[in-house]
């Protein structure tokens, strides 16, 4: 019997010390939470580290002397068994924004003195009373513009600060009904499989099967964020596949749901090349990797909202475009 409410402490309890860490001891907080083989993935330029020092030295410690004080505000919490064969593993995943004050510059990007809010997604694996591994995603380019600067052209949606669910429901602090998880994962694996049936592409009528009229697709900056099924179709789906060719759909490494949430996360999820050119960049034939998170909302037999983490700073390297870098030349004229 799996008793996710325990692994839900441990991360809760995580969560609490971290953000009340001291500058220079979160190293010690981690160590007294991970497993000696912890392992860390995050989105570029920090990649893979495969230790709880690496992960505080070079991530942690420089973002909370950046960003301080720190306000965890999540808007959705869940855990369960992983749906994804031979990972498996049980997991409890938590997203929304950390919440600061931005006063000195992290990643190069300037520092605005003002709030800002980071967001961000995390996937932890907990075994034994400890957490093995992490898939750690956050919005980069969202704090640029916060910053006031786009390295990105115009997005085909709309970008803003992201908001939770609708319906103020998604911090499952409390156990969740199994069949109501169940129907949420049924429901998640039915329209993946319809969209890698159709070449990351789903017609109306298809998407009709699982995703509500109004649904909401909350996607990263730099792409934006669209409302409903029409304009999801021609704000994401048509530039996505216009601009991208040669799509390998490579799987996930977590898949779960509790109650009416569920979501993913894959280590890369896709491989393509940009033939097309995509988000006002050139046409490339290189073959490269797109890495990404979703979270979803269930509401009734449709799905009914969509938060995106896509690693744009990663999929833009491989093609040699350094965004980092472009907003530095951005910040020179």
């Amino acid at each position: 019997m799996h008793n996710f409410q325990e692994n839900k402490k441990v991360v809760l309890d995580y969560y609490a010390a971290l953000d009340a860490a001291p500058a220079g001891s979160v190293a010690t907080v981690l160590h007294n939470f991970m497993a000696p083989d912890y392992s860390w993935f995050g989105m570029y330029p920090f990649n893979e580290l495969d230790s709880a020092e690496d992960v505080a030295e070079e991530f942690w410690e420089p973002l909370l002397k950046s960003i301080r004080p720190i306000q965890r505000r999540p808007d959705v919490f869940m855990a369960g068994l992983n749906d994804i064969e031979p990972h498996g593993g049980e997991w409890v995943c938590c997203m929304g924004h950390l919440l600061g004050l931005f006063d000195h510059d992290w990643l190069g990007i300037p520092a605005s003195g003002k709030m800002i809010f980071f967001r961000f997604v995390e996937f932890h694996e907990v075994s034994g009373g400890q957490i093995s591994q992490t898939a750690h995603f956050f919005d980069i380019p969202a704090l640029m513009r916060q910053s006031g600067i786009n390295p990105f052209p115009p997005e085909t949606g709309q970008w803003f600060i992201t908001p939770g669910p609708r319906t103020h429901d998604g911090l499952l602090y409390a156990a969740q009904n199994p069949a109501s998880s169940r129907k949420t994962m049924d429901l998640i694996n039915r329209m993946i499989d319809d969209l890698t049936g159709s070449g990351m592409e789903s017609p109306q009528d298809e998407l009709a099967r699982t995703w509500h009229e109004d649904m909401i697709w909350f996607g990263p900056a730099g792409i934006g964020a669209t409302y409903t099924r029409e304009r999801y179709q021609q704000q994401h789906q048509g530039p996505f596949r216009k601009g991208l060719g040669d799509i390998v759909f490579n799987g996930h490494i977590c898949r779960f749901s509790e109650g009416r949430f569920g979501g993913f996360f894959g280590w890369p999820n896709l491989t393509m090349k940009t033939t097309g050119g995509f988000m006002g960049f050139p046409a490339s034939d290189r073959t490269v990797d797109m890495r990404v998170v979703d979270i979803y909302r269930r509401d009734g037999q449709f799905l009914a909202e969509n938060w995106i983490f896509i690693d744009l700073l990663y999929l833009f390297a491989q093609q040699d475009i350094n965004i980092l870098g472009r907003m530095q030349n951005i910040l020179r004229t």
